[in-house]
Formats: structure tokens, sequence, C-alpha cells
């Protein structure tokens, strides 16, 4: 796991986000890793999903944002792996650099996977991870799938499992708008 593409797209000079490094694993509690989804308002709203594995923050752009409904099956374009310090950034990306943009901590709290004898990391390279979601606004199972939709390996599908966690019908992005860091939403960032 490298930082190399992160540090490519950005001049930390021009934009306030982090520049980091990658950092040796660290365990928040026995099998959990951080997690965080941040809100950003680029050239389109998206949610960014980031998952916590072997010291960087692997990461997904999902555009719809996550669903509670185990009948929404939503788009995640995996993109390049972010800093662990990444976790907890809000602020305001300028004009001209990569991601301009707002951007907010939607959610954040730890995650542990939940297959059978194998690593995250090891479910990623499979194309199947199927984890445990313990934050503030989502909870419970959830499956990552790699999908080759549009030809591209860079796709994956992000499913709620069924479970006591699942709402359908129910629209936590709508419904929930704001940070859990600030209080609040992406577009009253500064």
């Amino acid at each position: 796991m490298t930082l190399q593409k992160y540090h490519e797209k950005r001049d930390f000079s021009r934009t306030p986000e982090p520049a980091g490094k990658r950092e040796p694993a660290s365990e928040c509690s026995e099998g959990a890793s951080r997690f965080l989804i941040q809100k950003h308002h680029a050239r389109t709203l998206h949610y960014d999903l980031r998952l916590e594995d072997d010291g960087v923050l692997k990461s997904w752009a999902v555009p719809k944002g996550p669903s509670l409904d185990p009948a929404e099956k939503r788009l995640a374009v995996e993109v390049e792996d972010h800093p662990l310090e990444y976790g907890d950034f809000e602020g305001s990306i300028p004009e001209g650099e990569y991601g301009a943009g707002k951007v907010i901590v939607w959610d954040r709290g730890t995650f542990e996977p939940a297959g059978e004898g194998e690593t995250f990391g090891e479910m990623l390279g499979s194309g199947a991870a199927k984890i445990r979601l313990s934050g503030q606004k989502l909870r419970g199972g959830y499956a990552l799938v790699r999908t080759r939709w549009g030809g591209k390996a860079t796709n994956w599908l992000l499913i709620k499992e069924k479970d006591g966690h699942a709402r359908p019908g129910y629209d936590v992005t709508a419904e929930e708008p704001l940070s859990v860091l600030s209080g609040r939403d992406v577009d009253e960032v500064e």
C-alpha cells in the first residue's frame, strides 16, 4: 500500500488536505479498524467511503451515497489510498486542485471484516469483502463486491446486508445530512 498516487494528484502548498504518510496498522479494538464516510461536494455531490487497511485508508467514491436498504446496490468507484490523517479532514479544497470542493466527515466509527479466516486485504484481493460497520449513522453488515460493470476494474457495488440495522425506504443521506464532527452540512464549510 502506498500514497504515491495520492501525493501525485495534490499540491500541498495549495490544498489544506493532510499530506500524511503510510503508517503502521493500528487496532481500535480487537479485530476492528477505522472507517469513515466523507460527504464531498466537488463537481457533483458524492460520498467517499474510507476503510483502514495496512496503514492507509482504502477509498471508494460512492456517487449516490450509502444506503440502509438491502435492495439498493450502490456503485462504489475505487480511488487512490488516502493517509490515515484524512479521517479528520473537513474543509474546502481550492479550485484548480484535484477534488476541488467542500468536504465533511459524514460518518465514522470502526469496522471489522466479516469473512471466514481472511483478512480484509485478502477479501479485497478476491473481489468480495464482507464487513461489519459500527458508526454513528451506519451499522451492521455491508458487502463490497467488485464488478466489471462499465468495463472498469475499479467499479464495485456497496450493498447493505439484511440485518437488524437495515431500513428499507429510509434515505439516510437525506434524513441525516450533517457532519458527525462539526454538525455542519457540506455547503456550510468555508
